[in-house]
């Protein structure tokens, strides 16, 4: 872990994030979301395909070459580490 970061507040911003993810997926539209589904499935296999031949392991390394913020780029490196995807 980064030095400086305190874990409780990272813990409760991602708690607030999903509490936020649920509110919007109230409101929205089915059209919307599965719009949101294909874009997320497409941007994954950009991921995969830079992270996989040139091993960008590191979030800024991704950041940097897909051009989604520090955050975008460790939410989806650890969600497709989890869901086996890469390693």
């Amino acid at each position: 872990m980064d030095e400086g970061v305190d874990p409780k507040q990272m813990c409760q911003s991602l708690v607030n994030k999903v509490a936020q993810s649920e509110q919007l997926a109230a409101v929205a539209e089915p059209e919307i979301l599965i719009l949101f589904e294909d874009w997320l499935e497409e941007l994954e296999k950009e991921v995969i395909d830079k992270v996989t031949p040139i091993d960008i392991a590191s979030a800024d390394a991704l950041a940097e070459a897909t051009g989604l913020s520090r955050a975008g780029a460790t939410f989806l490196l650890t969600k497709l580490r989890r869901e086996g995807k890469i390693k």
